[in-house]
């Protein structure tokens, strides 16, 4: 069985400095909602940690596989993907559950998740979590 490698066995804290200076220096009209996202985000499974890729504060497990969509203005928006290089999911594709509606597929192993902005964050939270511990399943 291929053990996956978790921030902590890694050698990787959870929490990397450079995403909280990223995000603190960000001129974003949604810089404090894109925050709230990272704490859900980091809080959702104990196996996920953070670092900049892509400009971009990003999420991984074994790999990266979200990326916080810093050209969205009105509303906090992150991609999710199956990391830097081509996996057998770009062919074959992932079945994440997503009864709230907060997915748009780009591709087969890569979507838009779309939160909202202010009290819409705290509404998604829990359809949120679920996405996120789904896709993390696949990677």
């Amino acid at each position: 069985m291929k053990k996956t490698r978790t921030p902590e066995t890694a050698g990787a804290t959870r929490e990397d400095p450079a995403v909280a200076a990223l995000l603190r220096d960000l001129d974003h009209p949604l810089r404090a909602d894109m925050e709230k996202v990272r704490r859900i985000l980091l809080d959702a499974d104990p196996s996920i940690g953070e670092g900049i890729k892509w400009n971009s504060a990003s999420f991984r497990t074994s790999d990266y596989f979200a990326t916080i969509h810093l050209r969205s203005r009105d509303r906090v928006q992150l991609v999710f993907h199956t990391g830097a290089k081509k996996k057998a999911t770009a062919d074959t594709g992932i079945d994440v559950p997503d009864p709230a509606g907060l997915l748009q597929w780009l591709a087969k192993d890569r979507c838009m998740v779309t939160l909202g902005a202010g009290p819409a964050i705290e509404a998604n939270r829990a359809a949120f979590e679920d996405l996120v511990r789904a896709w993390i399943r696949w990677i």
